[in-house]
């Protein structure tokens, strides 16, 4: 007979949170306890497996000179030991858990430590390690401390009984793969390593293991409660309130209360018989009632941003002052939210967040995404086996971070399906700590939930859901829960390459129904890796770009910034759309300035609007003529109040286009931004846009001179028609209709979305290599030289019939006017509509007169601000992180492209058109994986002067663009007038 023996799994695989760890206690950053930083570099030696190297080298006396060095925090793929792997979804191992592969990359890490000589005598001591990716096994001075997995989380070991004055050596053993892994799949690099802090910690007899701060806000008396539950008990202080109790006693008292819009901190100090601490008090008091989520008694609107931790030099070792230029920034965009997707973050960065004001929902570290794709077989968060994993990992982040008043709602975790380990982890929550709600995404039935949060809901669906008037849920007492509950977006707007779009019309619908509380952008920061390219150019690489078997592509750079931290201009149209001032005309449109009369509203919460000064210029043809102060009201939230403008200065010509400036900044500096800081503006027309527009040229007559045709200052090629010289200028790419673009990340658009993917259709079709064929070369008598050409595809019977009818004056003016008439039946929108031609290099420096400063698409367009601006060529490209379509400057009245000694060309335009200028063509663009791949061109400049464009969308991971943004095969007429300058 046979019999089977079940050898028990190794401790990185079996599904326990690991043993020997401490129970989870709040992060306290200012204590009176001794503490000992063990950053810094360790020595450091790579196994393939998880079993090619015994213990031996946790032993003192252990001869490490031949290992390594590594610095702590880091990951050892960042630091020439393997590579790091990207994946969305799919986990980049078999599937089978909780086993994982034999080839299981382990990093040995020693350090070798001296006690300081002021180091206490006894009491007790831990080890602290802030975050391990992924499993770890820990040794001090040869004893074995324990194992621990949750890579996000801290974990503590006790040490006291163990510690030598000097020569103290610490070992501890990281595995790169483990059970833990299969709860992490959270759609970022897979980074191994000792990437947080490393402590020791003294604990002195009575010092604290615990402590709670409940801090209420009674909106109705302007009174805080304060209870402070801690063990051991102890005494708590607050000297600007005059508070001195013990601990587990209440006071209440008249307070001002914390808001992200005014993050209202009281000093405290928690003292024990052992230890003191200082604590940071926000009186703060948030629930769920009438149907919405509030705060001290008020509807909140999120304007939030979903936030992993990255850097593109260190990954997921990010130091303080990165974390506070991301909070700085983030609130100098008129953002107010976090989420901390999908683990919770650094814990220093929720004390920015209580310091600097901003909601946050703190989400486990925890998702099984993976599982998805094999319709959730073996799903961890179902099975019980997992459940005491899970359990830990919601008890580290509760313990760990329960003192923020920042912190306003626990999420369970990301993308994980459902389960009965969610609803376990959402009852434990509740139970210790009620005075927050309880948010995840995954479970539609929001069974386990106080709000009901999705992922990228289209528009029309957000507007269901704010009538609360959606589809009906199966369950009828779940489908009446749900309707009665909260609504955010937890992510949508997908940030991903040239985008988002959409923005504005989420935010009305946001504003619009009290149920849609906001939502939160997916996501901050591209996830890009800085590298140099052999010329010495730096830019950043993604998945794929080192050698992974499997891999998502450039899909982790989805941010509102480079990774450099350099905001694109999907986060400067962000600013704009969420500004919580509106300024707006008093006319039915809201957008008129003619009647000189504005509309103040303020959009903020909490707050009124004496932090503001607001200020007024009146601009003639994008020039200032003058400006001046605006005396606003304190206005409380949700107020408005129309004012009076001042009559216009004089000083502008007669036929000018006049605009008329409103700004609100901040009257006084605030620990994110200096006194002055722009929070929100708007433009309103004194005149009609385009009121002064000039006619076209006329006047002279073609002549054809050989092979060539003269009309004005253009030369014509007879046989073709093509403008080949402008006043003596030579035209290195004469004039003809453009429809392609570079496809965006969000015209690919995603394989699971229901919307159609343009990018992949107008490729389909040929939209990149459509054919020009010149039909006829035509003079007539009225003085002009048409050209009539067919535009095609090959392979298909659409197509556009293009008259190009040029005209000249005796100024030295040359106009072509367009009309384009679609041939057969279009089945999609156009990329874009106009014209593209080529001009000398030399032509580097280009003025316009429309929106600006930066980029814009008809969905992206609300940060565009009528002006003149003046960029150099070389600065109107954006670099995103995989070249495509870019730069475009909207509502374009002329433009002008000049060398260093002012000779150049203007261009007027009728309508209004998108202005782009680059050094490379369309096609090198669309070529390109990344910014070294553009070489620019020596001899020319590519410019592009667009009837329309087609909008942007988010389709990279949520809806497409929306009907009125789509540029459709219809009939068009535009036309452009060119001058030379000398």
């Amino acid at each position: 007979m046979s019999s089977t023996q079940h050898t028990p799994l190794p401790y990185y695989e079996d599904r326990s949170p690991g043993a020997g760890t401490l129970p989870p206690r709040p992060w306290t950053p200012s204590s009176d306890a001794a503490r000992l930083s063990l950053n810094g570099t360790w020595s450091f030696r790579l196994s393939p497996t998880a079993t090619a190297e015994d213990d031996a080298f946790a032993r003192p006396g252990y001869d490490a000179r031949g290992w390594d060095e590594i610095p702590v925090p880091g990951h050892w793929v960042l630091h020439g030991h393997g590579a790091p792997i990207y994946t969305n979804v799919r986990y980049p191992f078999p599937v089978d858990p909780p086993h994982v592969p034999a080839e299981n990359p382990t990093g040995d890490h020693l350090r070798v430590f001296d006690l300081p000589g002021d180091w206490p005598d006894g009491g007790d001591a831990v080890l602290r390690f802030e975050g391990v990716e992924s499993c770890a096994r820990v040794w001090l001075n040869g004893e074995e401390l324990g194992t621990f997995k949750g890579s996000r989380l801290p974990h503590e070991f006790p040490v006291g009984g163990l510690l030598e004055p000097s020569g103290n050596v610490l070992a501890v053993r990281v595995h790169q793969w483990s059970s833990g892994s299969y709860l992490e799949d959270q759609d970022q690099w897979w980074l191994p390593g000792i990437f947080r802090e490393v402590t020791l910690e003294h604990r002195p007899e009575g010092s604290l293991a615990d402590y709670f701060v409940h801090a209420s806000y009674d909106h109705t008396t302007g009174e805080g409660t304060l209870r402070i539950d801690s063990d051991p008990g102890g005494r708590i202080t607050v000297p600007e309130l005059g508070l001195d109790l013990a601990t587990g006693e209440s006071a209440t008292v008249p307070v001002e209360p914390w808001t992200a819009e005014t993050p209202r901190l009281y000093e405290a100090w928690l003292t024990t018989v052992g230890e003191s601490v200082s604590l940071r008090v926000g009186f703060r008091t948030v629930v769920v009632e009438d149907g919405l989520l509030k705060v001290n008694g008020r509807r909140v609107l999120f304007r939030g941003v979903n936030r992993h931790e990255f850097h593109p030099e260190n990954g997921r070792a990010v130091d303080l002052a990165t974390m506070r230029r991301d909070l700085v920034l983030m609130k100098r965009h008129n953002i107010n939210a976090v989420r901390t997707s999908h683990y919770p973050p650094h814990p220093a960065f929720l004390g920015l967040c209580d310091e600097l004001g901003l909601w946050v929902i703190d989400e486990c570290d925890l998702e099984t995404h993976g599982f998805g794709v094999l319709d959730w077989r073996n799903n961890p968060v179902d099975d019980d086996r997992w459940t005491p994993a899970l359990l830990d990992r919601a008890e580290r982040m509760v313990e760990r971070d329960k003192n923020h008043p920042a912190v306003v709602m626990w999420s369970l975790g990301n993308e994980c399906g459902t389960g009965r380990g969610l609803s376990a982890m959402a009852d434990w929550i509740r139970e210790r700590d009620p005075s927050r709600v309880i948010h995840y995404e995954g479970d539609h039935s929001c069974a386990d939930t106080d709000v009901y949060s999705r992922m990228y809901a289209p528009h029309e669906e957000v507007d269901l859901i704010g009538r609360r008037t959606e589809p009906p849920w199966s369950d009828p007492e779940l489908d009446a829960k749900r309707r009665a509950l909260p609504f955010i977006q937890c992510e949508y707007a997908h940030a991903m390459g040239n985008g988002p779009g959409g923005l504005s019309e989420y935010q009305r619908l946001f504003e619009a129904h009290e149920r849609c509380q906001g939502g939160f952008v997916w996501e901050w920061i591209d996830h890009g890796f800085t590298r140099r390219a052999p010329d010495g150019r730096f830019y950043h690489v993604y998945g794929g770009d080192f050698g992974e078997e499997l891999h998502d592509g450039n899909f982790v750079c989805d941010g509102l910034v480079f990774p450099d931290r350099t905001p694109s201009p999907g986060l400067i149209e962000y600013k704009k759309v969420i500004e919580p001032v509106r300024i707006a005309g008093t006319e039915t449109d809201g957008a008129g300035g003619a009647d000189g009369a504005v509309r103040i509203t303020n959009g903020h919460d909490f707050a009124d609007l004496s932090h503001l000064a607001f200020t007024w210029t009146y601009e003639a043809e994008g020039e200032a003529i003058g400006s001046g102060e605006l005396a606003v009201p304190p206005l409380p939230p949700g107020e408005s109040v129309e004012l009076k403008l001042p009559a216009p200065p004089p000083g502008a010509e007669a036929g000018a286009e006049t605009w008329w400036t409103v700004e609100a900044r901040l009257a006084a500096a605030t620990a994110w931004a200096e006194a002055g800081h722009t929070v929100a503006w708007a433009q309103l027309p004194a005149t009609a846009p385009g009121a002064g527009a000039r006619a076209l040229a006329s006047g002279e007559a073609p002549r054809r001179e050989g092979d060539r045709i003269v009309l004005g200052p253009g030369i014509f090629d007879a046989a073709t028609g093509a403008l080949t010289s402008l006043g003596g200028l030579h035209v290195t790419e004469p004039p003809r209709l453009d429809i392609w673009r570079a496809p965006t990340d969000n015209d690919n658009g995603a394989s699971w979305q229901p919307d159609e993917r343009w990018g992949v259709i107008w490729r389909r079709l040929g939209l990149h290599r459509v054919r020009h064929r010149t039909n006829a070369v035509e003079t007539t008598p009225d003085g002009a030289l048409t050209v009539r050409t067919r535009v095609a595809p090959a392979a298909v019977d659409i197509g556009l019939e293009t008259v190009y009818r040029w005209t000249a004056d005796a100024a030295g003016r040359l106009s072509l006017a367009v009309s384009v008439t679609p041939l057969g039946e279009w089945p999609c929108p156009l990329p874009r509509l106009g014209l593209r031609l080529g001009v000398p290099a030399a032509l580097g420096d280009a003025e316009w007169f429309g929106g600006g400063p930066g980029e814009a698409y008809p969905d992206t367009r609300t940060a565009a601000r009528v002006g003149r601006w003046a960029l150099p060529v070389d600065e109107l490209q954006t670099p995103y992180v995989r070249p495509q379509e870019n730069g475009a400057r909207i509502d374009v009245r002329w433009a002008r492209l000049t060398a260093p000694d002012g000779s150049g060309v203007r261009i007027e335009g009728d309508p209004a058109f998108w202005f782009t200028a680059r050094r490379w063509t369309t096609e090198q663009l669309d070529a390109a994986e990344h910014t070294p791949d553009l070489d620019p061109s020596n001899d020319t400049v590519w410019l592009n002067l667009d009837h329309g464009q087609h909008g942007i969308g988010s389709q990279s991971c949520g809806p497409g663009v929306l009907a009125e943004h789509r540029l459709n095969a219809t009939s068009a007429e535009f036309s452009f007038t060119f001058s030379r300058l000398t």
